[in-house]
């Protein structure tokens, strides 16, 4: 790893207060260096664009957000093969000037596996700290690149963008009488364990060296070393950032292989992807067939990449199809966008699991591992009407309650089970609920959400053209930050109603 020497002028381990760090101030500092990488970028400036990397990542600013972010994140106390993990302050600090590049090399990751939806195993490949830290460091001056020269419709993985955009393009596109009657499902089979090393490193504008020793890395399973020729690993920081900018491109390959408009007939070809999840729509199936398929084709195989014949299929809007947890069909001239029978059925069976592993708890405890659950689950949703999927989720959690409390006292009656589990709240009866004392010794209670209540919010999908590292967007971002605020707080309202005396 090298020395922990500084080189970071004055600044040492010595001066540095981890806890009285002004974070803003930080912040502020490596956004006006992303800044002026993306203006280089926009200029078509390779040089200066390495040049103000390079400074970035040399920068005292970068290394303590690395730093702040991966010790601070969902995995903090995730150790990688060398089992090390920071939590004092001095430690955080420490690392700081050890992000160093000269005689870094990086350590094999720790292979594990998490299950899928379908039953499958994915595998996760977990960095070590000091790597994830390096990682952290060299995405702040490779994301700005990215989101300059990213695919318009382009939703995954990406500052300000989410899954209900990608939905809501869905919406735009095939919504009108006049959009095209075509889609094309694809998905590609295990992007991330097959992305060609060779073009990553011909094509991707950042340190070679670095991106070299990551993707080299190899990984550890059952204590055995196992070298990597293809991929990056799923569990890496940089690993969306580098798998978006191999697949940028895709939507101007499958426009540019017919003409917008052929012989006064529109092609209607659009995309919308969402990490390595995309639909492609177009005016008739043939142009799918003949041109748009094989041009993707050939654009996946130049970057080791395949497309999965189980998950790829097309599909007429009247027919439906499944994106991201929705379904999207039109009935006659309208659109319908609703959640997936899948989805459903996942929500069910997770919440009867937690009902299970509750068994011998009281209902306090019950509620409060599943309200976040629902809350969650609701959210997700919030944009589309779903309205009847939302109650029948309700009516499923309901029977289920009802089961639970009857088998804790089966000799009651029913009577004394609704005094003594369920409330009116906000006129609805048969609310369950749970009393408890807060530490000042109020007495309250809290109920069990319903995720029919939460009333469907309209969601405006983010301007295709507009990236957070341009000032002429900051009022549009901030403008949506505001609005994203108004809706936290509203759904926070509804879950501080569901707390009463």
């Amino acid at each position: 790893m090298g020395s922990c020497a500084s080189d970071l002028g004055p600044f040492s381990p010595a001066n540095l207060n981890w806890k009285r760090m002004d974070w803003r101030e930080v912040e502020a500092k490596v956004r006006a260096l992303q800044m002026r990488i993306a203006k280089a970028v926009s200029e078509g400036r390779p040089a200066r664009v390495k040049k103000l990397q390079r400074l970035l990542t040399c920068s005292l600013p970068a290394r303590l957000l690395a730093v702040k972010r991966v010790s601070s994140n969902k995995g903090k106390k995730t150790p990688g093969v060398d089992g090390v993990v920071w939590y004092l302050p001095s430690e955080k600090v420490k690392q700081v000037f050890c992000l160093k590049r000269r005689g870094y090399s990086s350590l094999p990751l720790r292979r594990v596996y998490i299950r899928k939806k379908n039953g499958k195993l994915r595998p996760l490949g977990i960095p070590t700290m000091h790597d994830r830290a390096m990682q952290a460091l060299h995405a702040l001056a490779l994301i700005p690149v990215a989101e300059v020269t990213a695919d318009p419709n382009s939703y995954g993985f990406r500052m300000y963008r989410c899954c209900a955009d990608a939905i809501d393009q869905c919406f735009r596109l095939l919504a009108r009488n006049s959009s095209p009657g075509w889609v094309w499902e694809a998905d590609i089979t295990g992007c991330f364990d097959n992305l060609s090393h060779q073009w990553m490193l011909e094509k991707i504008p950042m340190d070679k060296q670095m991106l070299k020793a990551w993707l080299s890395a190899g990984y550890v399973e059952k204590s055995v070393f196992h070298p990597t020729t293809s991929g990056t690993p799923q569990g890496g920081i940089i690993s969306p950032t580098l798998a978006n900018m191999v697949l940028d491109g895709l939507e101007r390959c499958a426009q540019s292989v017919v003409p917008q408009r052929s012989k006064g007939i529109r092609s209607k070809i659009h995309m919308v992807r969402y990490a390595d999840d995309f639909i492609i729509t177009a005016a008739s199936k043939e142009l799918l067939v003949e041109k748009v398929i094989p041009a993707v084709t050939e654009f996946l195989a130049q970057r080791g990449l395949t497309l999965s014949p189980e998950k790829s299929k097309i599909t007429h809007v009247t027919e439906g199809f499944d994106f991201l947890g929705f379904n999207v069909r039109k009935f006659g001239q309208k659109l319908i966008v609703r959640p997936t029978k899948k989805a459903v059925m996942a929500i069910t069976a997770k919440t009867k699991a937690i009902i299970a592993k509750h068994r011998g708890d009281n209902a306090l405890t019950l509620i409060r591992a599943l309200n976040p659950v629902i809350r969650g689950w609701a959210n997700y949703y919030r944009p589309i009407f779903a309205h009847k999927d939302l109650s029948r989720v309700d009516n499923f959690l309901f029977k289920q309650i009802w089961h639970w409390v009857k088998r804790r006292h089966g000799r009651k009656s029913r009577r004394w089970l609704k005094e003594q589990y369920f409330c009116t709240h906000q006129g609805l009866t048969w609310t369950f609920c749970a009393g408890y004392k807060t530490v000042d010794g109020e007495a309250r209670r809290t109920v069990l959400l319903r995720a029919s209540k939460y009333k469907r919010v309209p969601y405006t999908k983010v301007w295709a053209e507009a990236h957070p590292f341009d000032k002429k967007w900051n009022v549009y971002f901030e403008q949506r930050r505001q609005r994203q605020r108004m809706r936290k707080a509203t759904a926070l309202v509804k879950t501080r109603n569901s707390r009463v005396v």
